[in-house]
């Protein structure tokens, strides 16, 4: 997947530090497509310099993984993969790569929820980049120009650009539980024990507001899954398709808000998980 471009911008002036000096000026403000109000940027990647590396301690803004992805879905089955830095760097034209290659990986896992320690192993390798506690934002618009992997019809890829409240820290599953996709604030004690920053508590440790509840909400920019289902997956409703594309604001404790299906290939929605 290539990114030769990322955006963020915000309604009000702030130092622009985190602008990138290629980034044309004509591109330093936008328009909201919602109100109309002019917003300013406030950081900016164009990727630019070749040979850049994003191993952990090499970027100010970005680190790449080297760690295991344990992101299990509902069915049980879990990434391929092993995340490895050596695989997220930028080319002599100025491009953002992430590769995926086939290379074996080996390593004792932990498991946070049952503690428990086994042997595991992978056989490809891909990548991970993000600003985990180097850069955040409470709002705006984020812009991304991406060249998504692979051909539409051939399934194994789930290439995607999201963002993931700074409390937790994505594939960190000790980090997440019970903080994603919390933002109740709310005291149900019924909730209380599903979700750890809990307007129930009275304690106000480690910087935290008592009586204030808090959690890693996820915003999907985009999520592609490839492949040709030949018709719809089971379990969907509205019925979905391979390929498909979704974007999603995932958030409990609520209910399902919108969820709509326009054409064969592309799902658009906002979901909001209780």
């Amino acid at each position: 997947m290539k990114n030769p471009i990322f955006y963020i911008i915000l309604p009000s002036i702030i130092s622009a530090g985190w602008i990138d000096e290629d980034t044309p000026s004509k591109l330093h403000t936008t328009k909201s497509l919602v109100d109309g109000s002019t917003y300013h940027l406030i950081m900016s990647d164009e990727f630019n310099i070749p040979n850049r590396t994003f191993t952990d301690g090499h970027d100010p803004t970005w680190t790449a993984l080297d760690k295991s992805d344990d992101d299990y879905s509902a069915s049980g089955g879990g990434s391929l993969h092993f995340y490895n830095s050596s695989t997220v760097r930028t080319t002599p034209d100025g491009m953002l790569t992430i590769s995926s290659i086939i290379d074996e990986t080996s390593w004792t896992y932990h498991d946070e929820i049952e503690k428990t320690t086994t042997l595991e192993k992978k056989h490809f390798k891909s990548g991970m980049i993000q600003s985990w506690n180097k850069f955040c934002f409470t709002g705006g618009i984020i812009e991304v120009d991406v060249i998504l992997p692979g051909e539409p019809d051939i399934g194994g890829l789930w290439p995607a650009v999201w963002m993931l409240g700074n409390l937790g820290r994505a594939t960190y599953e000790g980090s997440t539980n019970n903080l994603w996709p919390w933002s109740y604030d709310k005291c149900d004690r019924k909730k209380q024990e599903s979700q750890v920053i809990s307007a129930c508590n009275q304690a106000n440790h480690f910087g935290l507001n008592k009586d204030q509840g808090r959690g890693a909400t996820e915003i999907d920019v985009l999520e592609l899954m490839g492949g040709n289902s030949n018709g719809p997956l089971q379990a969907t409703y509205p019925p979905i398709s391979l390929p498909y594309v979704d974007m999603t604001l995932q958030v409990s404790f609520c209910f399902v808000l919108l969820f709509c299906l326009l054409g064969l290939y592309c799902l658009v929605g906002v979901c909001l998980l209780g």
